[in-house]
């Protein structure tokens, strides 16, 4: 009977599923960090790019 518990534990234990959705969480939450830390890098350098082609573009007729 300690046997076949002990076999049960082990098997419930040995499982890696939620391992895995663990570390597929924390790459996700890497890749939504660095992309913050690129558009807030960018964004004002972007942001004066495209004020830039509106002025150029505001004498152009549609």
């Amino acid at each position: 009977m300690l046997l076949k518990w002990f076999v049960r534990v082990k098997a419930l234990t040995a499982s890696d599923e939620g391992a895995t959705a663990v570390e597929y969480g924390i790459m996700v939450a890497g890749i939504a960090v660095a992309i913050i830390v690129a558009v807030l890098a960018v964004g004002g350098q972007l942001n004066t790019v495209f004020e830039e082609v509106r002025t150029a573009l505001t004498g152009v007729a549609p």
